[in-house]
C-alpha cells in the first residue's frame, strides 16, 4: 500500500508561483512514473504533468513553459514548481502514482489564484 500525502497549495495572485510537494511512502518513486492531475469546480480532472521513473518529462499544453515537475528520489518527493499562475489554473491538485497496476492518488491540495 501506497500513500501520498501532497502539499503546498494555497492562495496566489495573477503572475505568482507555488511550488506543491507530493510525499510517498516506501521509495515508491525511485522505479514508477509519478503525475499530477487537477480537477477544477464543475470540470473533470485533467493531467497537469508527469515524469518517469528515469526522469522524463510531458506536460499539458496549457501549462508547459510555465510549470515543471521535478523528483528527489533520495527524499522521496516529487514537485510541481508553478509560474505564470493564471485564472485558468485554480483547482484541487492531485499526484498520482501508478504502481502494479495499480493508480494511487493522495488527497490533493488546493491553488486558488485571485487578486
Amino acid at each position: 500500500q501506497v500513500q501520498l500525502v501532497e502539499s503546498g497549495g494555497g492562495l496566489v495572485q495573477p503572475g505568482g508561483s507555488l511550488i506543491l510537494s507530493c510525499a510517498a511512502s516506501g521509495n515508491a518513486f525511485s522505479r514508477n512514473s509519478v503525475a499530477w492531475f487537477r480537477q477544477a469546480p464543475g470540470k473533470q480532472r485533467e493531467w497537469v504533468t508527469g515524469i518517469t521513473s528515469d526522469g522524463r518529462t510531458a506536460y499539458a499544453d496549457s501549462v508547459k513553459g510555465r510549470f515543471t515537475i521535478s523528483k528527489d528520489n533520495a527524499k522521496n518527493m516529487v514537485y510541481l514548481q508553478m509560474n505564470s499562475l493564471n485564472p485558468e489554473d485554480p483547482a484541487v491538485y492531485y499526484c498520482k502514482l501508478r504502481l502494479a497496476m495499480t493508480d494511487y492518488w493522495g488527497q490533493g491540495t488546493q491553488v486558488t489564484v485571485s487578486s
